[in-house]
């Protein structure tokens, strides 16, 4: 039989989030480390490019044990709304925006315009001359007329602050604004009017989706390979990596050490004599106590390995392609010998 050695690899830092099926209304985050994103990051920190072929990166047997399972956190996060700046690109690409910016600055200059003939009116009897005509009202407002109303204020047309559909702005090229104008970024295509890429599906309000973590969370991965060389040459990729690595995502990057080196035997074997993972900032977690849930992974569909569809083909740029893994879930107990982590946590 063949003598197998393991890399052990700590992931643990303020967040991590490993989708499964993540869409962008709805991000949603595995209880751990999936075999995708933990060869993913080994990819990246070898320097594989997205058509590279994974070759010995994806034949690892994939383990993970659950030191710290972490704690579910869910973010609200908003995309879009409120006012958008026009950028003079924003004009070239866009005829729409084009279009709304000019009829902003028309209906300015024509506010403008009427502002100014109404201040030609004579001054009514017993009005103060050095303060001017007042200000015409609105009949259905009650408000000055040429006014734009804001939040809380009246602000002068022309100005790009008002809070309707359109910002009325007439100021130089580039500094115009639009309320509420928000493309999202879907179902680009050529416009047939000025052949620019351009969103067929324009959102006016803030898009609402959920991202969901796993809070202070760490866990022990063991990657088996027959080849103790090629473990080091990941091993020493991941503590000099060619790419940013992160936990899943790019919000959530990793800290302390990664890789804590190769050892002879079987992800079973090593999850046995390895301590729990030491705490950020509270010391040496105890060598014994709990016992950890952990992960393995099965060459074979065995009695009891459950499916698992996270076996990475390839990282091509239109999307991942996975295949299918068998694994199975057991308790560990800790070996109370085992000795104690001389690690950066």
């Amino acid at each position: 039989m063949t003598q197998t050695h393991v890399l052990l690899v700590r992931l643990a830092g303020p967040l991590q989030s490993w989708g499964v099926a993540s869409r962008f209304a709805l991000r949603d985050t595995h209880p751990r480390p999936t075999k995708s994103g933990v060869v993913g990051l080994c990819a990246a920190a070898l320097g594989l490019d997205r058509d590279e072929p994974l070759g010995e990166l994806a034949a690892v047997l994939f383990g993970v044990r659950a030191d710290r399972p972490g704690t579910p956190l869910r973010d609200y996060h908003t995309v879009g709304g409120g006012r958008y700046p026009i950028r003079p690109r924003d004009l070239v690409t866009d005829h729409r925006r084009a279009s709304a910016v000019e009829t902003a600055a028309e209906t300015a200059a024509e506010t403008a315009v009427e502002t100014a003939g109404e201040t030609l009116t004579p001054t009514p009897e017993g009005a103060d001359p050095r303060k001017g005509p007042p200000a015409p009202t609105d009949p259905v407002k009650g408000t000055p007329a040429g006014t734009v109303e804001g939040k809380g204020t009246n602000t002068p047309a022309g100005t790009g602050t008002g809070t309707g559909p359109v910002a009325q702005s007439a100021g130089p090229f580039g500094h115009s604004a639009l309320d509420a104008w928000y493309g999202a970024p879907k179902r680009i295509a050529a416009d047939p009017v000025s052949g620019a890429l351009v969103s067929s599906e324009v959102r006016r309000h803030a898009m609402i989706t959920e991202r969901w973590y796993l809070a202070d969370a760490a866990f022990l991965v063991g990657l088996q390979h027959p080849d103790p060389a090629f473990l080091e040459q990941v091993a020493h990729a991941l503590e000099h990596p060619k790419r940013l690595l992160w936990l899943g995502r790019k919000s959530c990057p990793p800290s302390g050490e990664l890789a804590l080196g190769v050892v002879p035997g079987t992800l079973e074997e090593v999850f046995r004599t390895k301590p729990l993972l030491p705490s950020e900032g509270v010391g040496e977690a105890p060598a014994t106590g709990d016992r950890p849930w952990a992960w393995t992974e099965s060459p074979h569909p065995l009695t009891g390995a459950a499916p698992v569809s996270d076996q990475p083909v390839r990282f091509d740029a239109s999307g991942p392609v996975h295949g299918l893994r068998w694994e199975t879930r057991h308790r560990v107990t800790i070996d109370p010998h085992a000795t104690e982590w001389d690690i950066i946590p």
